[in-house]
């Protein structure tokens, strides 16, 4: 019989998982650094927390716990910090933000590869590689 408290450590490693892909997905898929680093910061903390929370409910109550909670805490503060302040260095570098208008003039995201531009041999304009990159 499965208990309550299995069923919720599941219910938080589950989620956790979720938004850890979520943010893997991001960090491949978005087009420049500050959307991706608004992925990783918003996702991935929340993966790592509820992760952690699984693990700190998992084993009860001690100085184990206490631990995981205070990683917990920790990780609130620091991985939200760390990618403003990755923003605000790469603003303060000049790196412009990637505009809805990049794609439209052709100037694309750099994903193009060696294929000519992202389109393929036949000139149809597909990628490359059969994906889709916005």
């Amino acid at each position: 019989m499965v208990t309550l408290t299995e069923v919720v450590v599941l219910a938080l490693l589950a989620g956790g998982l979720f938004f850890g892909f979520v943010a893997a997905v991001g960090l491949v898929r978005l087009p420049d650094l500050y959307t991706r680093a608004h992925s990783a910061s918003k996702s991935d903390t929340l993966g790592a927390v509820l992760t952690l929370a699984a693990a700190a409910i998992a084993l009860d109550t001690g100085a184990d716990t206490l631990k995981l909670a205070l990683l917990i805490v920790f990780m609130f503060i620091t991985n939200p910090t760390a990618a403003h302040a990755i923003a605000r260095a790469a603003a303060d570098q000049g790196i412009e933000p990637w505009t809805a208008a990049d794609d439209a003039d052709g100037a694309g995201n750099g994903d193009e590869g060696a294929a000519g531009g992202g389109s393929n041999a036949e000139g149809d304009g597909a990628v490359a590689d059969g994906g889709d990159r916005r």
